[in-house]
């Protein structure tokens, strides 16, 4: 049986792309010698929910699931902005753009989270913390790059690069190349005007 690694996404529009790939060139100018994976700009997204694994059976049901999930849902907007890292600014592996998650997002996250749950994909252990990844630091990196990195990250300063209005989400397929993942999209359902607000 073939399987596909797959991921829950919300598309951004190509303005706050745009911006974010203005964020992403000037920090690699001042990141250059250092070893880091950057993220083109038109594969950055919202990821709702990283599934891993899924095989063709699946599929079908996958996409039944994530439509009924997003009858549930209201469209709704979300602003993009501010520098972080993860695990944080002083260890940082992760590079990555915050997202203000309004109720609306945490809802239909959770809802996703649950949905994908019963067709046996593990929850996720550590609390959704939406962000849109620039780039991923090598696991190479040592004490020393690292720490010029942090510097670097906590010099930079990034205000508010827009806001995305969200009424679909999308099944991605990623294929992992040698100069990075492609991206492909297998489904999209919309979010429903008439559905009841989110509940904090």
């Amino acid at each position: 049986m073939s399987v596909i690694r797959a991921f829950i996404a919300i598309d951004l529009p190509d303005n706050v792309r745009h911006r974010l790939a203005q964020v992403t060139y000037k920090l690699q100018q001042q990141l250059k010698p250092y070893p880091i994976r950057w993220v083109p700009a038109k594969n950055i997204h919202l990821t709702l929910k990283f599934l891993g694994d899924v095989s063709e059976h699946n599929l079908r049901m996958l996409t039944h699931l994530l439509a009924g999930e997003a009858e549930t849902h209201r469209p709704f907007e979300f602003s993009v902005g501010t520098l972080g890292a993860f695990p944080d600014m002083r260890r940082p592996r992760v590079i990555w753009v915050g997202v203000e998650a309004p109720k609306e997002l945490m809802a239909l996250q959770r809802g996703i989270e649950q949905a994908t749950a019963k067709l046996g994909y593990a929850a996720e252990t550590r609390p959704f913390q939406p962000h849109l990844t620039l780039a991923r630091v090598s696991r190479n990196a040592n004490s020393t790059e690292i720490r010029s990195i942090s510097r670097v990250l906590q010099q930079t300063t990034v205000g508010f690069l827009g806001s995305a209005r969200v009424t679909e989400i999308h099944l991605y397929r990623s294929d992992l190349q040698p100069k990075g993942a492609i991206y492909t999209r297998l489904f999209t359902t919309s979010l429903n005007p008439d559905a009841p607000p989110a509940v904090a």
